[in-house]
């Protein structure tokens, strides 16, 4: 039966009928779904770790005793991954390994445009990229054939656009794959120097092996038609591709690492001009030229953001291509949601003038206008270590001046340690947690700190102030963000500490389910002063017209945080 799917959907499908037992991840857009599909499925133990290097060391430890294991990511997330990647393409697998990494070209939710290709070479793995939801059900089965065949972990590609949009997907029964045989064998598996040496050597043969299995596989495949213009094209630029110059010979490329340059050169001899169309990096045409293949690529395509059929076209028959914007259409920034708990906070750090150290998360979004109250922002966890760094070189008097604000999920993840760093190194800075009961930004995943699992049983939870305190932190005070006198009074007071302190703001999101705060606020025209102050706040259930506020009830949650930025009592809840 063939249903249709998003492209993450059928990478956990791909999963299931693989066999697959053991999923470990961290959310991130756009790779999130995938592991909240698998969770679906009962015949497959999955978790959220506590971040991406954790869930591929799960998913290495599954692999070893003989797993079939899988690990999904985004690609900023490959960065954390990279140091248990790296060493696993040493050590080869047990069961099947699969890494798949979503790479986010146009930085739709992400910091930068990485091209996680270029991770498959520097390790030494070999790379799938499925252009559609079939290729990406089909090919997470063939990565796990790949993966115990020539003992290596396998990378898979995906990018937004094939992660989130639906193509039909032929469903399939799952094959049971019993856990395989475990023997120790440290010569494999213990990477000191003397054996790593040893597995150097079989990674290089590996490498050329599975160059050779690229050449003859038919996901690697030529379609001649009109030979005057050839297109080397993987994952949705072949799909772009292909919607711009239908009547090309194209070779489809499923595996970009190692490339199939026997394919290549062939698909090169028997078309006039040949031309290659990949996102982001040139990281096939810069392959071909090496191997004396003469290609076109960046030359006229560029090195920025997503493609679509109308920029290939015009890069191909060398016109100029000018990006057509709709018109008529306002302008949609992305805000914090009406009722969102961090907005307090920022209004409350922007009021002080404060520096602040940011961090990844739905609450980056206070660095937006009006409250623009961050100041920098670089990767997960960097909000801690980085105000360090800055109190470090700057002095005490810019200490009782600046905060780093860091959420509960991003704590987990990556801001522990740096807190750690603080305290042990003497520092002297002012951590602010904003703990709203959930990973927000990636859509509401459960995380350490919630106390339940991926599949919604209790667990442990972990206590955030007991954790600052055996960190060494003496100063650790919860603080409710919408009472943002107390909350104002709370910063200023560990602003003036000459110890590192914590902060918890904690307030759950307003989007959780529970969370229900009653009527809409109003405003009352005859008491609004004009003032403009609740504007500040930036909610987006607020504007202002005639010289009053109003304020939109279907778009206002009844937070009630407006009540207490107002100081001529004009704001109020509606009446029942």
């Amino acid at each position: 039966m063939k249903k249709l799917m998003l492209g993450n959907m059928a990478i956990a499908r791909g999963a299931y009928e693989a066999g697959a037992s053991v999923v470990s991840s961290y959310p991130g857009t756009p790779s999130t779904e995938i592991t909240e599909n698998i969770a679906k499925y009962d015949e497959i133990y999955s978790e959220w770790a506590t971040n991406e290097k954790v869930a591929t060391e799960v998913a290495v430890g599954a692999s070893i005793v003989g797993a079939r294991s899988m690990t999904c990511m985004k690609h900023v997330g490959l960065n954390v991954a990279a140091d248990p990647l790296f060493t696993a393409s040493y050590t080869g697998v047990g069961g099947g390994l699969v890494l798949v990494v979503a790479d986010d070209p146009g930085m739709h939710s992400s910091q930068n445009e990485q091209d996680s290709r270029n991770y498959a070479k520097a390790a030494k793995l070999p790379m799938l990229e499925p252009a559609d939801s079939g290729d990406c059900k089909e090919f997470v089965k063939l990565a796990y054939d790949i993966s115990e065949k020539y003992d290596t972990p396998v990378i898979v590609r995906l990018t937004t656009r094939v992660a989130h949009s639906q193509s039909l997907v032929a469903e399939e029964e799952r094959i049971e794959k019993p856990l395989g045989t475990y023997e120790k064998n440290i010569g494999k598996n213990v990477m000191m120097p003397a054996m790593a040496r040893g597995r150097h050597v079989y990674v290089e043969k590996r490498m050329a092996e599975l160059a050779e299995f690229a050449d003859n596989s038919d996901i690697n495949a030529i379609e001649y038609n009109d030979k005057k213009i050839g297109i080397i094209a993987s994952g949705i630029a072949y799909q772009y591709a292909k919607e711009a110059m239908p009547e090309a010979s194209f070779l489809k490329i499923g595996m970009v690492h190692p490339l199939p340059m026997g394919k290549i050169k062939e698909f090169a001899k028997n078309v006039d001009k040949l031309y290659v169309v990949e996102e982001l990096d040139p990281f096939i045409e810069e392959a071909c030229k090496v191997n004396g293949v003469d290609v076109i690529g960046k030359d006229v395509f560029t090195l920025l953001g997503e493609y679509t059929p109308e920029l290939i076209k015009a890069g191909i028959m060398g016109e100029k291509y000018e990006e057509k914007q709709p018109s008529g259409i306002p302008v949609r920034p992305p805000v914090m949601c009406p009722g969102c708990p961090h907005r307090g906070v920022f209004h409350v750090l922007k009021k002080l003038g404060l520096t602040v150290s940011g961090d990844i998360g739905c609450y980056t979004l206070g660095a937006a206008a009006p409250l623009a109250s961050i100041d920098v922002c670089v990767c997960m966890g960097a909000s801690v270590s980085g105000l360090h760094g800055m109190t470090k070189a700057r002095g005490e008097e810019f200490s009782k001046k600046s905060v780093a604000v860091i959420g509960d999920s991003t704590f987990m993840h990556s801001g522990i340690t740096g807190l750690i760093d603080i305290v042990y190194n003497k520092g002297n800075a002012t951590v602010i947690i904003l703990d709203n009961a959930i990973t927000g930004m990636t859509g509401h995943q459960q995380n350490p700190t919630t106390g339940y699992t991926i599949k919604g049983e209790e667990t442990r939870r972990v206590d955030i102030e007991m954790l600052a305190k055996a960190i060494g932190v003496n100063r650790v005070t919860v603080a409710d963000p919408f009472e943002v006198d107390e909350f104002e009074k709370v910063v200023k007071a560990e602003l003036e500490a000459a110890e590192p302190s914590v902060i918890i703001a904690r307030r759950p999101c307003a989007l959780l389910k529970h969370v229900n705060y009653g009527a809409p606020c109003k405003v009352d025209a005859d008491k609004c002063k004009g003032c403009k102050m609740c504007m500040k706040i930036g909610c987006p259930a607020i504007t202002f017209k005639d010289g009053k506020a109003i304020i939109d009830p279907s778009q206002c949650n009844g937070c009630g945080l407006c009540t207490k930025i107002c100081k001529f009592g004009a704001i109020g809840k509606q009446e029942a």
